[in-house]
Formats: structure tokens, C-alpha cells, sequence
């Protein structure tokens, strides 16, 4: 089993010395999430918490991670980094490819892109992006980074998006594997289609085991099921060996670990002392 850490929702000022720390320690990747804005109003949920409430996230520190994980990449050597999820579906397809080519070049390949749908639908209005079709849009963007972080010349016409044939140059000697995350069965279906991995938040063992087991057999349907396949979660099971186990049991191959509870709608007081003591802590007992 991998580990990530994942110290987003801290103050950022205790990023650099958290990630260094988890290096040491021995986790495999440092984790971020994305979250673009707050709206004032709402009548949307928030999918990931268990209650729907997304009153906690307003006034949490939310950096940009392809801002903040080249920051860290250079005053690191050996971990990687990931996005758990980032918004993919309301970005710009061909800027992002841009930067994330730039990231994985940068860090000498140490870049896993965790993409995802925003639930929200302000997210979409704020970047001008139509809520409708978002599906399509989704899909034709992940078919376009693939084919930009190819290097050669890339053309497409797909549901909602299209590109005039154009190159990225430089791209990363290693392909940045593409993480889809979601717990519908459409994003299951995308990615077992379209990804080289899935990855899913706040679940049970017992609860990934359900969609674990659709995404296999989704990787069937879609003759897939041959490839490697990364599983990415974060769970409550995470935390001791006996929901270790029961999670690797069903395939996932790194568990995304993060000490500090923001759902509780308290301000973040620890020090970055408590905080690394305890990842520390946690490697020892886990990470070999």
C-alpha cells in the first residue's frame, strides 16, 4: 500500500516544511485538492462529507495546486504529487495541458493529474463554462490532453470541443497518468474508459467496495481491464491496518492521509510540529 499526504486546507505557510516532512517520512505522494471560489448563495450540496454541508469549506485556504505543487516539487527530490481532484471541467483544455506538461518536465516526472466535475454549478458560471453537457465537454478534454501530451501534432473534433492541429513542445519524457474521480456510475464508466486510474473521497471500506467493484467490471465492458490501473482513495479506514487491508483487498493502491479535521468548522490551530509529529507517527507504524 501507498501512501499520500495531503496537507491542503492547512495554512499554507506550513506547506513547505509538511512536505519535506512527508518526504522524510517515507509517503509516496503529497496530495492536493482544488477548489476555485465560495458562493455566496447556493442550493447545491456538497457530495464528499456525508451530510451534504458546505458551509465549513467557506473560509478554508484553498491554494491553486498547479501554483503550489511546482513550488514544492522544487525543494523536493523524490516525492510525487497529485491533484485529488482538480477541476478539469471548467479550465481551459489547452492551458492546462500547457501546465501540466511544464509541471511533469519541471519535476522530473513526478506529476499524477486527479481530475474531476465540479458539483457545483457556480463553478461553471464563475469561469463562463455552460453547466449543460458538461459529460461530453469532460470527456473531449480528457481525449484532448492526451493527445497534446503526446508531442506530435493533434487535431480533434469531439462532442462539444474541437482543436485545429497544434503541438506542445516540450512535453514530459514519461506520460503523466490521468486519475478520474467521481463516485456516479458516469464518472465510474469515464474512468474505466478514459483513465488510467480512479480515485474517490470520504467512503467506507465497505462503501468503496460497491463502486470498486462497478469500476472493474466497467474496465471489462470497455476491454480494459488488462491495463494498469491506479486506485486512489481517502478514507476513515485509512487509518488503522485492519481497513487497510480490507482496502487493498479491493485493489487500491494508495490511500490519501491528511491530519486535520475541517469539517468540524473550527479554524486549523495545530503547529506544524503536532502536524508532523503525527505523520510521522503514522509512517512508522505503516510506511516500510
Amino acid at each position: 500500500m501507498k501512501f499520500s499526504y495531503n496537507p491542503s486546507m492547512c495554512p499554507p505557510d506550513q506547506y513547505a516544511a509538511l512536505t519535506l516532512a512527508a518526504e522524510e517520512a517515507g509517503f509516496h505522494s503529497i496530495s492536493f485538492p482544488d477548489s476555485l471560489c465560495y458562493p455566496e448563495h447556493s442550493s447545491s450540496n456538497y457530495p464528499y462529507n456525508g451530510d451534504g454541508s458546505r458551509e465549513f469549506l467557506k473560509d478554508l485556504p484553498f491554494v491553486e495546486p498547479l501554483v503550489a505543487i511546482p513550488y514544492l516539487a522544487a525543494i523536493t527530490t523524490k516525492i510525487r504529487f497529485n491533484t485529488g481532484v482538480y477541476k478539469l471541467a471548467v479550465r481551459q483544455p489547452v492551458a492546462v495541458a500547457k501546465q501540466i506538461s511544464t509541471l511533469a518536465i519541471l519535476s522530473n516526472n513526478r506529476f499524477d493529474f486527479g481530475i474531476g466535475l465540479s458539483p457545483w454549478p457556480e463553478d461553471f458560471e464563475a469561469c463562463h463554462i455552460p453547466w449543460e453537457k458538461r459529460g461530453e465537454r469532460f470527456d473531449d478534454q480528457i481525449k484532448i490532453l492526451r493527445g497534446l501530451l503526446s508531442g506530435d501534432f493533434f487535431a480533434y473534433e469531439g462532442a462539444q470541443l474541437s482543436l485545429n492541429s497544434i503541438k506542445l513542445c516540450p512535453v514530459p519524457t514519461d506520460p503523466i497518468p490521468i486519475i478520474v474521480g467521481g463516485h456516479s456510475d458516469a464518472a465510474l464508466r469515464r474512468a474505466a474508459r478514459l483513465g488510467d486510474g480512479w480515485i474517490g473521497a470520504g467512503a467506507s471500506a465497505e462503501e468503496y467496495s460497491v463502486l470498486i467493484n462497478k469500476l472493474q467490471e466497467f474496465r471489462k465492458q470497455f476491454q480494459r481491464d488488462h491495463l494498469p490501473f491506479a486506485i486512489h482513495v481517502s478514507s476513515k479506514d485509512a487509518y488503522h491496518q485492519a481497513g487497510q487491508d480490507a482496502l487493498a483487498a479491493l485493489g487500491v493502491s494508495e490511500c490519501h492521509i491528511a491530519f486535520r479535521n475541517p469539517y468540524d468548522g473550527k479554524p486549523d490551530t495545530q503547529s506544524v510540529d503536532a502536524k508532523v509529529q503525527q505523520l510521522q507517527h503514522f509512517a512508522r507504524q505503516f510506511i516500510f
